[in-house]
């Protein structure tokens, strides 16, 4: 006999089914109408197990990979997710921090990344933007300082420039720090106030957070100086200074530190010492090679990316302001360009 026909033998000698509730009815087995691969029951629309259908809306047709989220921290395993193309590992998002809002009509003139940005001039710094980008892929290059020599000779109108264009580079967070705490002058040159600086977090009265301010349309963070001191350069010998930094490299991709002029002060040699790489801005006809040698030798070789020959006679085209060629040269044997 059958295992189907002793089923059904058994439930017709039960009266009215007792004992017999919670047996499944038997369905026989039909060769024509064979189960496809997957159970019809296993495409309902209401399944939730992992809900894994969330990880691909958006992107059909992609060809690219969707890493699931971790549930815990939310964190991202090498892609976005609904991201239509590959991208870099989703980086931690930014403090709300207050913005503002540059005015091209009050800058400095010469920072021409604002006043000029389809000018000859500003495709100079958009090759100094490039040369830094391109060094950054072959060594770790976060931090950079830029100095000078003497006063006056263009480092913090090279550093605003810079950093300005930097942040406009897609993926790329950009800070700049003022650092030239005896004579802050990045919010002059910016035309804008601010409450608190690197000086107000040196001396424990506020904190990087509560200090940073963004700078729009570009997107560019500004760490301000603050109100000047004259014990600059024992409170960035200081610890404090490298907790700072190390702060800071946690949530930005670049850090642009404008520092004193080397020749006057040793803030700036000790802030190469902290950063991973550094330019030096020198200014045709001014700077003297003497000086430039002698400030060259006593820093760390592996940390000097080049330098900027500022205000030169080779002009590009008629300019209001007299603008020089910015170009790197190769003033010293310790110099690569």
């Amino acid at each position: 006999m059958s295992i189907l026909k002793a089923l059904q033998k058994k439930r017709s000698e039960t009266p009215n089914g007792e004992g017999m509730a919670a047996m499944p009815n038997v369905v026989p087995f039909d060769k024509a109408g064979r189960r496809a691969n997957m159970p019809p029951e296993l495409l309902a629309a209401d399944l939730t197990i992992g809900n894994p259908g969330l990880a691909f809306i958006g992107q059909p047709d992609s060809n690219f990979g969707t890493a699931l989220p971790d549930l815990d921290t939310e964190i991202t395993a090498g892609a976005n997710l609904n991201a239509e193309s590959p991208t870099r590992p989703e980086s931690k998002p930014l403090p709300d921090f207050v913005s503002w809002q540059v005015d091209a009509g009050r800058v400095e003139p010469r920072l021409v990344s604002i006043t000029h940005p389809n000018s000859a001039y500003c495709e100079e710094y958009r090759s100094l933007r490039t040369h830094v980008l391109h060094k950054s892929q072959k060594q770790k290059l976060q931090s950079i300082v830029v100095a000078s020599v003497n006063p006056s000779e263009g480092k913090s109108v090279t550093a605003i420039n810079l950093s300005w264009l930097l942040a406009q580079t897609d993926g790329v967070k950009c800070l700049i720090i003022d650092s030239d705490l005896r004579m802050p002058s990045l919010t002059d040159y910016l035309g804008i106030e601010t409450e608190k600086g690197l000086s107000h977090i040196l001396a424990g009265e506020a904190t990087l957070k509560e200090s940073i301010v963004k700078l729009e349309p570009s997107g560019l963070y500004l760490l301000a100086g603050g109100e000047a001191r004259l014990d600059v350069a024992e409170l960035i010998s200081g610890p404090r200074f490298k907790d700072i930094l190390a702060e800071a490299r946690e949530m930005f991709d670049y850090i642009i530190i404008d520092a004193p002029p080397l020749a006057i002060f040793t803030d700036a040699t000790v802030l190469i010492n902290h950063a991973d790489g550094a330019l030096l801005v020198v200014r045709a006809n001014r700077t003297k090679y003497g000086a430039l040698e002698r400030i060259l030798e006593p820093l760390p070789k592996d940390r000097m990316l080049g330098v900027v020959l500022n205000q030169s006679e080779e002009v590009m085209d008629e300019s209001q302001y007299n603008y020089g060629k910015y170009n790197y040269n190769k003033l010293s044997e310790q110099v690569s360009p």
